[in-house]
């Protein structure tokens, strides 16, 4: 087991090991040129070039011979070789040290994607890993354990209190609450009676229930979830194929323009065939997109660092760049713009009756519950530091409250209203459902005594990071939540938000998400649940709350904040916009400097060496540059 984990962890980090080992004997074979042993620096430069430069020419040929392309990859290698070809034909071996740092920047790049290609792999099995491997099945009276995979259409599946729904199914026998938040999103536990429909990885309340099959479980509601975020993370964005398409034609152009310059110069110009192709070959090192990859790389890492200060984790430097183009946001309601907690919101009593007394019956009953409306009851009692006794023959309705003795009297806490009660109370009761607010009645001795709402509260950071969001410009802001339209509307009004999308599963979020960009192009998307991951992973940036998140939608997002403040949403794309600029400055430098140094090349101002020079000192200015993010 031990030689497996080793051979696993060993091909899964190929390429940074191959990056690390070139960088290591780049340096010692400038340090052995540094003492003059030429033989042994010789010896580890050209293990420095296998090893850095294998996967690199493995996919220029690779992509030369399948795709009949050229790409970027093979023009590295064609500068690096000629770098050292040139070395040792004039004995200048400091060239082939150049030679290296091109192969040695390649190898790093070739690194860092490699990373970024094994996310899907950890998204998926994070997902998995929601649901448990085994289902408790009964036929013929008798119980048996099966695997998920083993389910047929029509069997019986049974669930105890607490446990992890298994897989999709229609409830045959029993009633409980069950709560479905990380599926869809609803803030509030959900009541389940015979004939509901109850989804794989959600958690079952207090009552045992008995499933029936009604689809494969491969068709199931957290399988599609894992099909959608699959999907999502493997189609290429367009602007990564337009840099694949960019790297393919600028590869083209040099390598023809280094053909034309290696033969025609002597029929043209009367250069001899030695001038020419030293002219080539300095082209070749020159053009060598080298300051181009600077431009870009150093600046975002930078950004990445900066951002990891202010509690901002970036997965990698393309997120900085994205989210710094951003026209439109997408929030999950419940744990993101809200607490994902319950809190009693309104006490209302009814003609000559206390609020104090209203909570502290209420209190009294809910002793004994762990629904989170009684938790919610219970915490703010003692918040009011309210004092109680013991209540009697308490006993639990599924789906109606609970109901119990106190002092010999009875004492009911529910939803249902079966027992008259005032016009007022009943208005009042009506307002605060429309505001998206549970409302749970209190009775004494078969009388209502009053009314108690409870909500799941919006994030005190949240009504400011919106209106920060809007003064950087963006263009419209959205909420994406499975909750009720009256609970999200509510939500909505108090945050200013300019869309309310209510009442979605995942794969309607997703939907959501796709007409966002269809209109925006660059859409952020903010959730912490797993019925965000499709649509965090679908976004142009995902963005997860890194404390309340769950482990999937911390996988699937491309951005984290790890403090779970709303308010470092506007800093990460003020970086991003930063870091833009940074990179649009590198590039037209780059590119200039590029062109300045061709043109001497063509007219003969500059020999090898100071072309290297000029091309790795422009590299290392864009690098320069791009460290300025780090303030």
């Amino acid at each position: 087991m031990a030689q497996l984990t080793f051979d696993r962890i060993l091909y899964k980090y190929t390429e940074a090991y191959a990056a690390a080992i070139c960088g290591i004997l780049v340096f010692f074979g400038w340090l052995c040129l540094h003492f003059n042993w030429i033989g042994l620096a010789l010896l580890i430069l050209t293990a420095a070039y296998v090893i850095g430069g294998y996967e690199s020419t493995k996919e220029g040929l690779t992509t030369l011979w399948q795709e009949k392309e050229l790409d970027v990859d093979l023009l590295m290698i064609v500068a690096a070789l000629g770098a050292a070809s040139l070395g040792l034909w004039r004995r200048e071996y400091y060239l082939i040290v150049d030679g290296a740092v091109l192969i040695l920047i390649f190898a790093i790049s070739g690194a860092l994607e490699s990373f970024a290609m094994q996310r899907t792999e950890r998204n998926i099995q994070s997902l998995m890993a929601v649901t448990p491997d085994t289902a408790r099945v009964i036929h013929n009276g008798r119980e048996t354990k099966i695997a998920i995979a083993q389910l047929q259409v029509g069997d019986v599946v049974k669930v105890k209190p607490g446990e992890m729904i298994p897989t999709d199914g229609i409830i045959l026998e029993g009633a409980t609450t069950v709560n479905q938040a990380p599926i869809t999103g609803e803030s509030i536990p959900v009541d389940k009676a015979i004939g509901d429909e109850v989804f794989a990885g959600t958690l079952n309340g207090n009552g045992v229930l008995q499933l029936k099959v009604h689809q494969h479980p491969e068709s199931s509601l957290i399988q599609r979830v894992i099909r959608l975020v699959e999907q999502a993370q493997t189609q290429a964005p367009p602007s990564q194929q337009f840099v694949e398409r960019f790297e393919r034609g600028y590869a083209k152009v040099i390598v023809l323009l280094g053909l034309i310059l290696g033969t025609l110069p002597p029929f043209v110009l009367g250069w001899d065939w030695e001038t020419t192709i030293y002219r080539m070959l300095i082209f070749l090192v020159v053009a060598s997109p080298c300051a181009l990859m600077a431009s870009i790389m150093p600046t975002l890492l930078s950004g990445i660092a900066c951002g990891a200060r202010q509690g901002i984790l970036f997965k990698n430097g393309a997120q900085l760049e994205k989210i710094g183009r951003v026209r439109a946001i997408a929030f999950d309601k419940t744990g993101t713009l809200t607490t994902g907690q319950l809190q009693v919101a309104d006490i209302i009593p009814a003609a000559q009756q206390s609020t104090k007394r209203v909570l502290q019956l209420a209190a009294v009953i809910e002793s004994g519950s762990e629904h989170p409306i009684g938790e919610a009851i219970i915490q703010a009692a003692h918040k009011a530091n309210l004092s109680w006794q013991s209540a009697t023959k308490i006993q639990a309705q599924t789906g109606q409250g609970i109901i119990g003795e106190v002092a010999g009297e009875k004492v009911t806490v529910g939803k249902a209203v079966s027992l008259p009660c005032s016009p007022e109370l009943k208005q009042v009761s009506n307002r605060l459902e429309t505001e998206g607010k549970t409302v749970v009645w209190v009775s004494l001795a078969e009388e209502i005594i009053g009314i108690i709402a409870v909500a799941d509260t919006v994030k005190p950071e949240a009504a400011n990071a919106i209106a920060n969001l809007k003064q950087l410009g963006i263009e419209t802001t959205a909420m994406l939540t499975g909750d009720n339209q009256p609970t999200a509307q509510s939500v909505a009004q108090t945050l200013n938000l300019d869309r309310v999308h209510a009442e979605l599963l995942p794969e309607d979020k997703l939907t959501v998400i796709r007409h966002l960009q269809h209109k925006y192009q660059n859409v952020a998307m903010v959730g912490d649940g797993i019925n965000d991951a499709p649509a965090l992973a679908a976004a142009t940036v995902g963005v997860a709350m890194g404390v309340t998140g769950t482990d999937v939608a911390l996988e699937s997002a491309d951005i984290v904040l790890m403090s779970d403040n709303l308010e470092k949403l506007s800093q990460a794309i003020k970086l991003g916009r930063r870091a833009n600029r940074i990179v649009k400055q590198n590039i037209t430098f780059a590119l200039s400097f590029i062109c300045l140094l061709l043109v001497a090349n063509l007219i003969g101002s500059i020999n090898l060496p100071l072309g290297v020079i000029g091309h790795e000192g422009s590299t290392l200015l864009v690098t320069l540059n791009g460290l300025r993010l780090l303030k």
